[in-house]
């Protein structure tokens, strides 16, 4: 199968030409009988996910009935892989093959990133170069002619989805005019209660991160999670598309997407990650679940909720409409706290402030500037700076309780130990998917 497809020059819009031209290497021929007709196009990697990618299909197959929408698989590894891998991704790509003539609600194919030949090539391969492949390559497979939104959706081959899945994405881009948003998203319940505590512990982690950045104020206040990325085709562009990060990959392309267009939330669907262990990854949900499984370290302790604080009192310093030198903001920043000051220096704030202010034509490419230098990966290195610096994580459920607080969310739950029962640990975790 060949690696590049050639796309015809008319009915592209000349962004997608511009980018796929620069992009090319990226195009993979995908098996699937309808091209150029799709206005939904959900990318999912995969490797040696036999099991997992038929429990995910027969999910997709209850979603309602959904015109111009193809799932498109990315079987792949890398050329070095040993042949049980190969075998189940031939595997896969022969019942994604077979299964294709059988669906009438949405169409299905694939990308052979597998086989001998076609395997990712071994410095890159991963999550986030499969996740480009298959995303560079719905680009060639949209219909441009269409008014309404062209969308690019993620998911993992070990994921399921709620029923309206394609409809309430295609709903949310087409009447709410998103141009990026995460899918809600519920972790699956595993039956082993290790594994059930691990994930509940991790959820808590997750969405206390948020919403502590959601108090401070922060535009990154998301979610960023891969099964969960929707975006469309303008904004994927407009980024230079996804990365080839080998994990993180979700983070800093969500990261990227924030700084040129809103991101929204889907909560009419919801997308269930895994929750098991893995080796696919270096970190993320499998990791950490292997690590709590582990016991290698205290898993119930959150980041310090007096760092959110810190952030909040910088952002409204730094995002406030009066335009100062980075002598004056860092004067500012250390009537706040003195971590701040020399978390900023450290990060070369003064240098890049002054050359901002030099090559900023207007308050507007200010305000821009701003957020392009502040970002979400620098926002979590500060909140890793004061944690290393005299204010470090404390328990998970003090945090919470200290952060409703904050918020005057007006919620007190009773308990009456450090680690509570796993009934009162849901009440927490329902709190903070209340909240945001």
């Amino acid at each position: 199968m060949s690696h590049k497809i050639n796309t015809p020059a008319v009915n592209l819009p000349w962004n997608v030409k511009k980018y796929l031209k620069r992009n090319a290497g990226f195009i993979r021929e995908p098996e699937t009988n309808h091209p150029s007709v799709y206005e939904l196009i959900v990318v999912v990697p995969a490797i040696a996910e036999l099991k997992s990618g038929k429990k995910l299909l027969k999910s997709l197959k209850n979603n309602e009935n959904t015109s111009k929408t193809l799932v498109l698989f990315v079987v792949n590894n890398p050329e070095s892989a040993d042949e049980n891998i190969r075998s189940e991704n031939k595997n896969l790509m022969e019942y994604l093959k077979d299964e294709a003539g059988k669906i009438n609600t949405f169409d299905l194919g694939f990308i052979d990133a597998s086989s001998p030949g076609n395997g990712l090539p071994e410095k890159f391969a991963g999550v986030g170069l499969a996740r480009k492949i298959g995303m560079d390559t719905a680009l060639t497979l949209f219909d441009y002619s269409s008014a309404n939104k062209k969308i690019l959706a993620c998911l993992d081959a070990d994921c399921l989805v709620e029923s309206n899945y394609f409809t309430g994405i295609v709903r949310s881009y087409n009447e709410e005019k998103l141009s990026a948003a995460y899918v809600e998203f519920e972790h699956q319940i595993p039956e082993d209660k290790q594994q059930f505590r691990a994930i509940i512990n991790y959820e808590i982690f997750l969405r206390y991160y948020v919403l502590g950045l959601k108090y401070a104020n922060s535009p990154y206040a998301f979610h960023t999670i891969g099964s969960t990325i929707t975006v469309d085709y303008e904004n994927y562009v407009k980024t230079g598309g996804m990365n080839r990060k080998k994990a993180g990959e979700d983070f800093y392309f969500m990261e990227k997407l924030a700084k040129v267009t809103q991101i929204g939330r889907i909560n009419s669907t919801k997308v269930y990650p895994s929750s098991r262990k893995s080796w696919r990854v270096p970190f993320g949900t499998g990791k950490r679940v292997s690590r709590f499984l582990s016991r290698a370290r205290n898993e119930y302790l959150l980041y310090n909720p007096e760092s959110f604080e810190i952030l909040k009192n910088w952002l409204e310093i730094f995002n406030s409409p009066e335009v100062l030198s980075a002598g004056d903001y860092l004067k500012r920043a250390g009537k706040t706290d003195e971590r701040l000051v020399n978390f900023l220096k450290s990060n070369g704030f003064e240098a890049d402030w002054e050359k901002i202010l030099v090559n900023s034509g207007n308050r507007n490419q200010i305000n821009v500037q701003k957020k392009l230098w502040f970002d979400g990966f620098r926002t979590l290195k500060l909140i890793h700076y004061l944690r290393d610096s005299g204010m470090p994580e404390i328990n998970m459920f003090d945090a919470c309780d200290i952060l409703f607080n904050k918020i005057d969310s007006g919620i007190k739950i009773a308990r009456n130990s450090e680690i509570p029962p796993m009934e009162t640990q849901q009440k927490y975790l329902a709190m903070l998917k209340s909240l945001f």
